[in-house]
């Protein structure tokens, strides 16, 4: 399967580019990006035989079969659809859009094309949520209460390689979206409540720095969702699953119970790495001829809830 990496430079374009060299009978034959001299230099260091600035170059290749999105966020919807338009398979990085008409219409030209499109929601791939959800599944666990930390120290507009960004980050359509999503996902429900508050905005970035969420499902399951960009100490997102069996804390790909003990994680997946195995499921897709879990149908709700949050903070 050849297929094309957009925004191949960036942090998590990199973290593609690896996941998908693990993966057999892929092969990577475009990546696309921003500076010509870097991506340029990219191709030449993988050995990838095209390179372009421009994604609907690589979209007029006929040997390309599918395309990863890594670019940014305010690009996503557009590029998806231009992919799907093209007869090209896509899995577009978290978010879809960062809006809901956006979405909705990214989820209507699937629906059209009948292609596989995945949004990168990676939070149900990770081996720590997807025990839990295993679990859930064998009717051992019930979430009563997921509190989940999302912290940064972002006050000036760089990547996290420390790069400078060419747009801004935001902690409701990217960030929140992760647990909001997983929360809807691993509940088995859509939040019938939704709320949130946000702090002041950056004068210069124009953006809320802190965030507060709730969330509460029919059955009863409720969700509270701290973020900031403006944390200075341990980075990254941290959940904490309350439930009727135990507690557990997921920190990215790896599993504690409620006293800190890490849980053995060996054989929930072939890989310990949450993008590997998103790629994965995506190429898995292509190749059976089916939805694909995280499809941008499956995640549609999750961005109608954010699009709930947004008009009740205004």
């Amino acid at each position: 399967m050849k297929i094309c990496v957009a925004g191949a430079a960036g942090a998590f374009g990199v973290k593609h580019l690896d996941a998908l060299a693990a993966i057999d009978g892929v092969e990577v034959v475009s990546v696309v990006g921003g500076k010509a001299a870097d991506i340029e230099a990219l191709a030449a260091k993988r050995a990838i035989p095209h390179a372009d600035k421009s994604l609907d170059q690589a979209l007029a290749r006929p040997e390309i079969e599918a395309v990863i999105l890594s670019t940014p966020t305010q690009m996503h919807a557009v590029q998806a659809i231009a992919c799907l338009k093209a007869s090209k398979h896509v899995l577009v990085e978290i978010p879809m859009a960062d809006n809901l008409a956006d979405s909705e219409e990214l989820v209507r030209m699937q629906a059209k094309t009948g292609l596989v499109a995945m949004a990168g929601h990676v939070r149900r791939f990770n081996p720590s949520h997807q025990w839990i959800h295993n679990r859930i599944a064998a009717g051992e666990l019930k979430i009563l209460q997921m509190d989940v930390q999302t912290y940064f120290f972002r006050r000036t507009n760089l990547n996290a390689l420390g790069q400078p960004r060419s747009w801004t980050d935001h902690l409701l359509w990217h960030h929140a979206c992760h647990t909001v999503d997983l929360f809807q996902h691993q509940c088995g429900e859509v939040a019938s409540e939704a709320f949130g508050l946000q702090g002041p905005k950056h004068p210069t970035l124009g953006i809320a720095m802190d965030m507060s969420i709730g969330l509460k499902v029919p059955s009863g399951a409720i969700c509270t969702l701290s973020l900031s960009f403006n944390n200075k100490g341990p980075l990254g997102t941290f959940f904490r699953y309350i439930c009727d069996n135990g507690t557990y804390i997921a920190r990215y790909d790896d599993l504690y119970d409620g006293e800190d003990k890490k849980i053995d994680l060996a054989g929930v997946a072939v890989s310990s790495n949450g993008i590997e195995l998103i790629d994965r499921e995506f190429v898995a897709a292509i190749r059976d001829q089916r939805e694909p879990n995280a499809s941008v149908a499956q995640c549609l709700p999750a961005m109608r809830t954010l699009d709930r949050i947004e008009r009740a903070m205004r």
